[in-house]
């Protein structure tokens, strides 16, 4: 009965029938927020929510099914239990005074997506190597957003106090500078002075030289640099999170095989996994030496 199950569950159609409740599940949550549809066809929307919830749950059970004599294993992998508490909350008694708690939950289902297609846990699971680092990046991001929030209060506060008339406001200004939204308005305003029509200006001065030095370097710090910064930061985790999802799927297929050595067989596939990119690393450096003797 298990390895039935365990069939039905590794079948393509299963994995694709699953992905498309998955997308109707999302559809019907959308219609439901049309108060016409809901008062024309109420009744139909709940019986095919109910019935995308019995595909889930139906699903479930075949992965704990498929499991054998040891179902505590399905747990063992997060996205299952991710799945399962999405599924579980669903079944959450809730009267009328929490219907719009109970329409978010539905909601959550769609973001089964994330399980149902591998390539979407690729990203998730960069994004998730990419904290650490990103916590660096974030960490200049912030010093250079203080030390450029302070030096604006001090030249441009009495010009344009409505921006930079204290660090708050300065470092909320800069936000929308390193967003590219607006920044030429606010760096005119510091180049020429304000005009007057501004109540809070207080002291107009124009700075023709230190305003665009100030906002160009900060444009290209914020925008160039560090923007490139977090993009190196999430390829390598996306390379990194891809070897990852690679070992897993191979692991998967060996325990799969059900061959006497699945551990010998891994290793075998990881040395022969580092000979290619030896392999590549030579053919590179044979053709910059050849080049270099040319």
């Amino acid at each position: 009965m298990s390895s039935l199950a365990r069939r039905a569950v590794e079948a393509p159609l299963f994995q694709r029938a699953i992905t498309l409740a998955i997308v109707f599940a999302g559809v019907l949550v959308g219609l439901e927020t049309s108060a016409e549809l809901v008062a024309r066809y109420g009744e139909l929307l709940h019986l095919l929510d109910n019935l995308v919830l019995a595909v889930f749950v139906g699903e479930i059970a075949l992965k704990l099914l498929a499991e054998g004599k040891a179902p505590q294993r399905f747990f063992r992998d997060p996205w299952n239990v991710f799945d399962f508490v999405i599924v579980l909350l669903c079944f959450l008694p809730m009267d009328g005074q929490y219907v719009t708690v109970l329409r978010l939950l539905r909601l959550l289902r769609v973001l089964r997506l994330l399980h149902a297609l591998p390539r979407l846990q690729l990203l998730v699971a960069a994004l998730l190597h990419s904290i650490p680092s990103m916590g660096y990046v974030a960490m200049f991001l912030g010093l250079l957003f203080y030390v450029y929030g302070v030096a604006a209060v001090f030249l441009f506060g009495g010009n344009d106090p409505a921006h930079f008339g204290d660090l708050g406001r300065s470092v909320l200004s800069l936000f929308t500078v390193v967003t590219l939204e607006g920044w030429a308005e606010l760096m005119y305003t510091q180049m020429y002075g304000c005009d007057g029509a501004d109540a809070q200006c207080t002291a107009p001065q124009a700075m023709p030289l230190i305003a665009p030095l100030y906002f160009v370097s900060f444009v290209l710090l914020g925008t160039m640099i560090v923007l490139n910064l977090f993009i190196g930061v999430i390829m390598n985790s996306m390379q990194q999170a891809a070897d990852d999802l690679e070992r897993s799927q191979e692991r998967d297929r060996i325990r799969g095989s059900g061959t006497a050595s699945p551990t010998l067989e891994h290793e075998l596939f990881e040395l022969q996994r580092a000979m290619h990119e030896l392999t590549e690393r030579m053919t590179r450096i044979q053709r910059r030496a050849a080049d270099d003797h040319r």
